[in-house]
């Protein structure tokens, strides 16, 4: 999920990210059949330094990380350089942007070892990209800001729009950040074709705010957070994920009893996340290890504190903090992925139109 890394930069402890992991060198890149493998992503990929390197040490293969920021911008770069591509696997492309990624041939086909073992509503028919994660993109809401002011905070997409909660509402720009493309998406599911656009009419005549990327709508424009708190902003309200309660509670020092933020649960969209081995990858032997290590139990169990979000293989644990401080949403919206293909780019262009004209 995007920017999850910065997030907790920011409230206090670095996560390890392994942007060039181990000792490679440009020339090492797996170019020439050589020992290394390496990964394209998006700035919020991370893992824990020990099982990686339980990967390294079991393939023989050396991990190589290159970030390309948000997911979208991520995705885009890739297309671009699809027939001399910068890696070998690409991680981080979600059911929002997946359309535009397998139209444009990025992936070659493979069947990632264990693909039998994910949860059957997150398979996909399609031979060449493999799910990995899963989360809720949701608006999230400030505790504190709420009890202060003696209002109760919101539950639903209509209560957004209603005045008591003018200019309370941060989101991300629809065309360039993938919570705020998500958040329309939610939008489009819950409201139709016909009618999400009048909803955005209405959002936009109760004020809600318009920014660039999650990191911006986080952690200096939402007050909720440990950043915005830091830089006294004011909007209560933003587009976020259900997962950003526990991370509140896990990087704060102290910890709190309890979550300072909430998540309203009627604003909540599902957001799959998918990788799959680039077409024209040197190392495909490399790459396609890879992929099977992404479906391991370990990496699996691994993801949750690290990017903050779900696994998709059948029995993999999730930690406590998520349970108690982060549960799945019971009723996320969703939208067929064909669907999104269909409609994603007029939507988004209509929708710059109405939010940001």
């Amino acid at each position: 999920m995007n920017n999850k890394k910065l997030f907790a930069a920011v409230v206090g402890l670095g996560l390890v990210t392994l942007s060039a992991c181990g000792s490679s060198s440009s020339s090492d890149s797996g170019s020439t059949g050589s020992k290394t493998v390496t990964l394209v992503s998006h700035d919020s990929w991370a893992v824990s330094k020990g099982v990686l390197a339980d990967f390294e040490k079991k393939s023989g293969y050396k991990v190589k990380v290159l970030e390309d920021g948000d997911a979208g911008q991520a995705v885009n770069k890739a297309i671009l350089t699809k027939d001399n591509p910068q890696g070998d696997v690409f991680f981080g492309v979600d059911n929002t942007l997946l359309s535009r990624a397998l139209d444009n041939g990025l992936f070659q086909s493979y069947e990632a070892k264990g693909a039998d073992t994910i949860q059957a509503g997150y398979r996909v028919d399609w031979d060449k990209v493999t799910p990995i994660d899963t989360g809720d993109i949701c608006v999230n809401y400030d505790k504190a800001w709420f009890s202060k002011h003696k209002l109760q905070p919101p539950t639903s997409y209509d209560d957004l729009i209603k005045p008591a909660y003018k200019n309370l509402l941060v989101t991300e720009n629809a065309s360039t950040s993938s919570p705020g493309l998500g958040f329309l998406l939610g939008s489009a599911a819950k409201y139709g074709d016909d009618g999400w656009q009048g909803y955005w009419k209405k959002l936009k005549a109760n004020g809600v705010k318009v920014v660039d990327g999650w990191e911006q709508a986080y952690n200096e424009e939402f007050s909720g957070s440990a950043g915005g708190k830091k830089a006294k902003a004011d909007r209560p309200l933003v587009v976020s994920y259900a997962s950003s309660p526990p991370a509140e509670v896990i990087y704060a020092d102290p910890k709190p009893s309890t979550a300072p933020t909430g998540v309203a649960d009627g604003t909540c969209f599902r957001q799959i996340e998918y990788a799959g081995l680039l077409s024209n990858a040197k190392n495909t032997m490399g790459g396609k290890a890879f992929l099977d290590f992404l479906l391991t139990r370990e990496f699996q169990q691994d993801m949750p504190l690290n990017m903050f979000v779900y696994p998709v293989v059948q029995g993999a644990q999730v930690p406590a903090e998520f349970t108690k401080y982060g549960p799945q949403a019971k009723d996320p919206e969703t939208m067929d992925p064909a669907k999104i293909a269909e409609h994603r780019d007029d939507w988004v262009k209509s929708w710059t139109s109405l939010v940001l004209k």
